[in-house]
């Protein structure tokens, strides 16, 4: 603290108003000095001027490695002025001791009106190094007793200035400040230079364009906790089975007792899927509450290429009914994997690999079963494509259920699962990132729904479907199957297929029993539905609102363009009109991004672990006629050890979430910040924990529980 006093030599009866003053900043005041002139004679006059106080309260996030040791530096932006760029430092220490909070003040000559945005900064420290940051918020409450709060949640690792907005959710059109509107038009740019679109192959929806996950921006990428597991999980799985001498075994087995000594890990369903693989009614609840509940649907009139006859399942029909009463009554239902049909088949370890695009006819039996009742392994009818029979040998029948099951781990794997989930995931990150601003409600709203999507595809690209992934060389529709199997699937994507109850309408599931991915898919899509029918109601009042606003509009016409290339026939808006068309596709991603997924990926290894209930791959072709199957055929038609190894890690690795997982319905990060969508927040988090325990409930009295719809388990983003 110093003190300079500068004599004015002017000689004047009457005071003087003097210039030059000298200051010295003591909390909420200044001390100002000056000399005045009566009669001759100075006169030092001391007076006190009050400062304009801000008090800052700085967050770092709670994750690893998210303090800093830098300098850290502030300026506060408003309507009426900007408050010096001040250095962040207390006797309470910097941002290096802990996560949390820390407050600080920033003094001003007088009020900057309303804040429209920080500036911040990090310098490092003579000697140090430069290292990385990763604030949460600053909240500042104003000399007026006001607060301010400015959502950050992203990595600062240069020395570079950047600004954040204050965090009211704001459409373009309500930006009226010139200095909201540079920041806003400064964000997206860097935005579009760092998020672009690219193509990993034709007929494929736009993709991330990065080689490896350090080319992400840093905040998108996985947390040090996340990676570390992430590779942990994946180096243990394989391991261990190395050590086992499973992984790179090309032998068959040589009897069923053998695979279960392949085991990472063993849960209640998988177990099960053990003890009851081979029995028909397992068989026929899979495709209702497994994996992939997405292929079954009813059946009213025999497809041509399926000819099944009343003499083949009247054995099969209980009572006196016929094939045509249940068809008509809604009881019999279809699985067609036409979208398998003539594709190249792999080569594993020097061998062909085969798979089948079979159609299948379900049962639902008076007792409320659903069992399969006759199995057609090829799409064309012929003498060499025999209907398999549950009255077949055993088998014959248990064969072709192999083949069946087989088929349905590639449309699961990479229609229901990847596509359907992780790529549309992809394509509506991009599209948020590249398209709408931090402040805009639709981030606030979505930007927790991508959390880790990015690098978790990227892997996926790069270990699971590449020329040397896991995928490519183990699976049976691995290589040039894959790939049509994916652009077939793409060119069949609809609207109203990602929509819940639009789809179950549509495969008449409305009615079958036991149907517990209908009934939990469905309470949860509405629940999804309401919260964001509130919250997109409190930020556009009118259809208008919605047409003019520009953001909005380049988001939904980027998804059509790269996700969804540009098909009309898909059904996807390419623009909004009305606040209920916004309602519903945002939803649509939500549910995509937490509920679909889980449903489609959290059984993977619980289906999947015992491998005759789900094979990678298959060594012999499809049986051409009955009466010649028996279990040495069915051992040699399993994949061989190391591929049934390599599979099960992977599916291991698939299901295995981190501990850092965010569950539905959670928000960490703290985005909005007016209390209406708070609220809507928080009873959003209360309806899901009661349906949470409904679920629970239900699941008491199961012999398979189902949970793969329960919010307590069900994650809010695509990030494994």
């Amino acid at each position: 603290m110093f003190l300079l006093l500068k004599w004015i030599n002017r000689y004047h009866a009457s005071l003087n108003i003097f210039r030059n003053v000298c200051t010295v900043y003591i909390e909420l005041t200044v001390v100002c000095c000056a000399v005045l002139v009566c009669a001759g004679k100075p006169i030092v006059v001391f007076f006190r001027v009050k400062m304009a106080k801000y008090k800052v309260t700085v967050h770092t996030h709670n994750i690893a490695t998210a303090t800093t040791m830098n300098n850290v530096f502030i300026k506060l932006v408003g309507e009426k002025g900007e408050s010096k760029r001040t250095w962040l430092t207390s006797l309470k220490g910097g941002f290096y001791q802990d996560t949390g909070s820390r407050e600080f003040e920033v003094l001003c000559p007088s009020s900057l009106g309303k804040l429209v945005l920080i500036e911040l900064d990090k310098q490092p420290l003579p000697l140090f190094p430069r290292d990385t940051w990763f604030p949460s918020k600053v909240v500042v409450t104003t000399p007026e007793k006001g607060t301010c709060q400015f959502p950050i949640y992203c990595w600062i690792m240069d020395t570079e200035v950047h600004l954040f907005r204050e965090g009211t959710a704001k459409r373009l059109c309500d930006e009226t400040n010139h200095l909201a509107r540079y920041s806003r038009e400064k964000e997206m740019k860097t935005r579009t230079e760092q998020y672009c679109w690219d193509t990993y192959k034709e007929g494929f929806p736009g993709s991330m364009k990065a080689d490896n996950p350090l080319d992400l921006p840093s905040e998108i990428q996985f947390s040090f906790t996340k990676a570390s597991q992430f590779l942990f999980t994946a180096a243990t799985g394989i391991t261990e089975l190395k050590l086992m001498g499973y992984s790179d075994s090309k032998k068959n087995w040589k009897n069923i007792d053998e695979i279960s000594k392949v085991c990472l890990n063993r849960t209640v369903i998988s177990d099960y899927a053990q003890e009851h693989w081979k029995e028909d009614e397992f068989f026929g609840y899979q495709y209702l509450n497994g994996c992939n509940p997405m292929l079954i649907r009813r059946c009213s009139v025999l497809p041509a290429n399926f000819p099944v006859t009343e003499d083949m399942v009247k054995p099969s029909l209980r009572g006196s009914s016929s094939l045509l009463r249940e068809l008509q009554s809604g009881n019999i239902f279809l699985l067609d994997y036409k979208n398998l049909d003539g594709l190249k088949a792999n080569v594993i370890n020097k061998k062909k690999q085969y798979m089948a695009a079979p159609l299948v006819l379900l049962y639902r039996t008076p007792d409320d079963k659903l069992i399969p009742i006759a199995i057609q392994l090829k799409q064309k009818p012929a003498k060499d494509n025999p209907i398999f029979l549950p009255t077949d040998s055993e088998y014959d029948w248990l064969l072709a259920k192999i083949f069946v099951r087989s088929a349905d781990f590639q449309e699961h794997q990479l229609n229901v699962h990847l596509l359907r989930t992780h790529l549309l995931a992809e394509v509506f990150a991009i599209a948020l990132l590249r398209n709408i601003p931090m402040v805009h409600p639709l981030y606030k709203l979505l930007i927790p729904h991508t959390r880790y999507s990015l690098q978790i595809n990227l892997l996926a690209r790069a270990f699971l479907i590449a020329d040397e992934g896991v995928f490519t060389q183990f699976a049976a529709s691995g290589g040039e199957g894959m790939i049509e199997i994916l652009r077939r699937s793409v060119a069949s994507l609809t609207y109203t297929s990602l929509c819940v109850p639009e789809d179950i309408t549509a495969r008449g599931l409305e009615s079958i029993p036991n149907n517990y991915y209908r009934d939990d898919g469905l309470k949860l899509w509405h629940i999804i539905y309401r919260f964001v029918e509130g919250v997109i109601g409190f930020y556009y009042k009118s259809d208008s609102e919605v047409r003019e606003d520009k953001e909005l509009q380049n988001w939904i016409k980027d998804i059509f363009d790269h996700g969804f290339l540009a098909q009309e026939c898909t059904g996807i808006p390419q623009s909004f009109s009305t606040v209920p068309e916004v309602v519903k596709f945002v939803t649509v991603v939500i549910f995509t991004c937490s509920g679909q997924h889980s449903a489609v990926n959290s059984g993977q290894y619980d289906y999947g672990g015992w491998m005759p209930n789900t094979p990678i791959s298959l060594q012999q072709p499809p049986p051409t006629t009955k009466g010649q199957s028996t279990e040495s055929t069915m051992l040699k038609t399993f994949p061989d050890v190391g591929t049934t190894a390599q599979g099960m890690s992977t599916m291991w690795l698939l299901s295995k979430q981190s501990s850092d997982f965010v569950t539905l319905g959670q928000y960490p990060e703290e985005h909005f910040n007016e209390i209406p969508p708070c609220r809507m927040i928080q009873k959003f988090q209360t309806e899901l924990k009661d349906f949470s325990e409904t679920v629970n409930a239900r699941n008491s009295g199961l012999p398979v529980p189902y949970t793969y719809m329960d919010p307590a388990v069900v994650e809010n983003s695509v990030a494994i």
